[in-house]
């Protein structure tokens, strides 16, 4: 894929608002027809997204959670069902068609992050104890619970699912086997503690983004470093690689979110941004790339939106 395949420069972004405070998480569907943001309203939203449409985006709000909606993730084999991991302890599973919850269990201390495995069959969830639970998502109960003596940040699973990675603030990337989660691997990865991983849709690759500014790209099947993405220069707090994998999207409290080409490492587009970046996330089928973070208005309150960069017109 050549790094002038994809006209950036001519794409405009647009911008959604319906919450009342900031937006944490995004996340696309299986296939990428409806976007669900996260906010500390406490609510999570639901929108219906045309690529080449203009019309009026329809929206479903998700209410329940008694504390922030800090990460959500959809069903990988179920483009209406995602679940929502809440400070209020509860992890909940909607229909996102009628916006009603099907699913809820109580967990036990604030959850922060939350990620299914490829086959839709299990739900991980991280809290601010340095704890994990599995949950089985068919009768929705927890099948595995194990609390870690370090900080754990994001977490996720390969696309086989066959392995399970706890990125740390140790500044490594702590490989597991799964079912089993006995370690297998400890990547030194960064001098500072990592805070987000992501998968390459292809599964050639993992990237990780880290306190020290840098986002590193991993072979997934050698575990070694293959580069480094250097851009950024605050804390790296969200990466995404796009449908091919051949882009990486990174974010920070830089006022930029930076788009770089995989395979060469180099920079092919930067979108300004206004503020500090919580969660960037391409859509799963074209190059959509949604984004939230801490946009204020002019009087210094949350102004709750986010934006989908990739549109031919604004």
């Amino acid at each position: 894929m050549q790094e002038s395949s994809i006209p950036f420069k001519n794409l405009h972004s647009r911008e959604y608002s319906g919450h009342r405070k900031k937006v944490h998480s995004v996340a696309w569907n299986c296939n990428g027809t409806k976007i669900a943001s996260g906010s500390v309203d406490q609510t999570a939203r639901i929108w219906h997204i045309e690529p080449h449409g203009h019309g009026k985006v329809k929206e479903v709000e998700l209410k329940g959670h008694t504390d922030s909606v800090d990460q959500l993730c959809w069903d990988p084999k179920h483009p209406d069902l995602i679940a929502t991991a809440s400070g209020d302890k509860t992890v909940r599973l909607w229909d996102a068609r009628s916006g009603k919850c099907s699913q809820m269990t109580e967990l036990s201390g604030e959850n922060i992050n939350i990620t299914y495995k490829a086959d839709g069959t299990h739900i991980a969830v991280g809290n601010r104890d340095d704890e994990i639970t599995i949950l089985d998502v068919r009768k929705f109960k927890q099948i595995h619970r194990r609390k870690f003596s370090y900080e754990v940040n994001e977490i996720a699973w390969n696309i086989t699912g066959d392995k399970f990675f706890l990125t740390t603030g140790n500044g490594t990337v702590e490989v597991l086997a799964y079912p089993s989660l006995q370690p297998i691997d400890r990547l030194m990865a960064h001098t500072a503690g990592c805070y987000c991983i992501a998968i390459d849709p292809k599964g050639r690759y993992f990237a990780v983004g880290s306190a020290d500014s840098l986002v590193s790209l991993w072979d997934i099947s050698e575990m070694l470093c293959v580069r480094t993405f250097t851009k950024l220069e605050w804390p790296v707090r969200t990466i995404s690689f796009n449908h091919t994998g051949d882009y990486i999207a990174s974010a920070s409290e830089d006022l930029f979110i930076d788009i770089s080409n995989v395979h060469t490492g180099r920079t092919v587009h930067q979108i300004p941004c206004r503020a500090a970046m919580n969660s960037v996330e391409w859509n799963p089928k074209c190059n959509l790339l949604a984004y939230a973070g801490d946009d204020k208005n002019k009087y210094q309150a949350d102004e709750g939106i986010f934006r989908i960069l990739g549109f031919e017109n604004a």
